[in-house]
């Protein structure tokens, strides 16, 4: 989730980040992907290799593969490359960051950091990522939003507290050793039952660093919100707006 107010210290990042260091199956079947404009605007022509950052359970690790390109992935939780291993078997999965991947100097034409960023040290991660590309390597970064330019979606955003609420000039913090950075917006929707929507609550670092008093009301908020306030069904299909924020930068 894009944040444009002060970036996190590294203890309340480290704090947040923490809730995902377990439930990467759960993660893996409530998250939703990207769309595939995003993985074609953000890669340059001929690129051969790339690395996944914070890959997570491989979300947009997908996109690298389906493209073609010869994927590494990193992500401090072992747990979620568990499930990143089974989806995607050949690829290098190892537990790392953004600010220490452990792979060699200019070993890549192409990093991406999917939903991820704001649990970064922006400048000691861009450091360390120009130094796994290659000269003129690109440093993607991506974020899915729900669209809170749709009404309902911005009150369902309030009551998951779910944070990502689309500011437009906000730039993802970057240091000096990239530049020209160029943003692209997907406008998508992703389709989920009543019950998948209260499931993806319970995947939101919110509800994962709440107590018990806390989820339950989240959980019978929403259960209102969806069943009563909307009307729809239990188990009824709903078209969930999102926006998928792709930002590209060049090595310098």
């Amino acid at each position: 989730m894009a944040r444009g107010g002060p970036r996190l210290d590294h203890r309340r990042r480290q704090e947040l980040g923490q809730s995902f260091q377990d439930g990467g199956e759960h993660y893996e079947r409530v998250r939703p992907g990207y769309p595939d404009d995003s993985a074609d605007w953000l890669i340059p022509a001929g690129a051969r290799d790339a690395l996944d950052v914070g890959a997570g359970t491989g979300k947009f690790t997908a996109l690298l593969i389906d493209r073609g390109l010869a994927v590494s992935a990193v992500d401090p939780s072992a747990d979620m490359l568990d499930q990143l291993r089974s989806l995607h078997p050949g690829v290098s999965a190892t537990v790392g960051t953004a600010e220490a991947t452990g792979f060699g100097d200019s070993s890549f034409d192409v990093v991406s950091v999917a939903q991820a960023w704001h649990w970064c040290d922006s400048l000691a991660a861009s450091t360390e990522l120009a130094r796994v590309l290659r000269p003129g390597g690109i440093l993607g970064l991506i974020w899915n939003q729900l669209d809170t330019s749709v009404p309902w979606v911005h009150r369902l955003s309030r009551i998951m507290h779910a944070g990502d609420v689309y500011r437009p000039h906000f730039r993802p913090p970057l240091g000096p050793e990239f530049q020209g950075l160029e943003s692209h917006v997907t406008h998508w929707e992703d389709t989920l039952t009543t019950a998948e929507i209260m499931e993806l609550a319970k995947s939101r670092s919110y509800y994962l660093r709440s107590g018990e008093t806390t989820r339950a009301k989240v959980l019978t908020n929403l259960d209102w919100y969806l069943h009563e306030h909307l009307r729809y069904t239990p188990g009824a299909s709903v078209g969930l707006p999102y926006l998928t924020l792709t930002w590209r930068a060049v090595k310098a």
